[in-house]
């Protein structure tokens, strides 16, 4: 990991940006969550060290993050999905999540959060004003597509076997038809999703940039693999904003003002608010 240090004059150049904006918007990809305990998925292998079931089972995170199995296989899915909730319950935000709630606090224009993440991890921290472009593990949908919508998982309790990271019977049910139910999650190859309520929050997000002002745009651990965020954080940044990247593996600027940080989330937001302080 580079030591932050290594880029003062990225963190200066970070903090007077962040200082100068009218408004703030995170974009977080999944490498925001590293630094609170959360696996990193990148490449099989880093699937595998987090679940070594699915290494003996040959099964890729692409793989298991497939709605058939759902249909197919309903504990193996669940065993996947409850095991992630229950792990994302129980799991704190890092401090840098309160260093970018301070930072909102200071703003006329507020802040806002474009995250793929599904963790709710955000709203853990206390941040409202949420858009979450790939749905939310805390939020439910029926199999069927019955006209039960989308509910909270706030009483939901999946009980998983570690050793084979199946999930024990019952199952999350809908409480509309009585169907398996499932995560309001869009998954690799998925046509089922209901995204209405992920919409509801881009279109709040879109609503708020245009009254914001100047941004000061924070992208964090969003990688190239999914790119959803990194297009987010270069769209909302091109007209009138900054973007800081912050990434330690794939922190690059291309286009734009812009602020490359080849450093973890914690840790570059930690040093740029030292900055800020001073």
């Amino acid at each position: 990991m580079n030591d932050p240090l290594d880029h003062v004059g990225e963190l200066e150049r970070a903090a007077e940006l962040i200082g100068s904006a009218d408004a703030l918007l995170v974009c977080a990809g999944a490498g925001m969550g590293v630094d609170s305990g959360l696996p990193d998925f990148r490449g099989d292998e880093g699937f595998w060290r987090a679940y070594p079931p699915y290494a003996r089972l040959g099964l890729s995170f692409v793989e298991v993050a497939d709605p058939v199995h759902f249909a197919a296989d309903p504990e193996l899915a669940w065993g996947f999905y409850g095991h992630r909730l229950e792990l994302y319950r129980r799991t704190t935000p890092h401090p840098g999540f309160d260093v970018l709630r301070r930072w909102a606090a200071g703003k006329s224009g507020g802040a806002r959060v474009f995250t793929s993440n599904v963790d709710g991890q955000f709203q853990e921290a206390g941040f409202s004003g949420v858009a979450e472009v790939h749905g939310s593990i805390h939020h439910l949908q029926c199999l069927t597509g019955c006209s039960a919508g989308i509910w909270p998982a706030d009483d939901v309790t999946v009980t998983v076997d570690e050793a084979t990271m199946r999930a024990q019977e019952p199952l999350p049910s809908c409480p509309g038809c009585g169907a398996l139910a499932r995560p309001n999650i869009l998954m690799f190859g998925d046509a089922d999703w209901l995204g209405e309520r992920s919409q509801r929050q881009l279109d709040e997000l879109q609503a708020w940039r245009r009254s914001a002002g100047r941004l000061a745009v924070v992208e964090l651990g969003a990688g190239l693999a999914v790119p959803t965020v990194r297009r987010q954080a270069e769209l909302a940044s091109a007209a009138d904003g900054a973007l800081i990247r912050i990434n330690p593996r794939e922190p690059e600027v291309r286009h734009g003002r812009g602020v490359s940080l080849p450093v973890g989330a914690l840790d570059a937001l930690t040093a740029i608010d030292a900055r800020l302080n001073g």
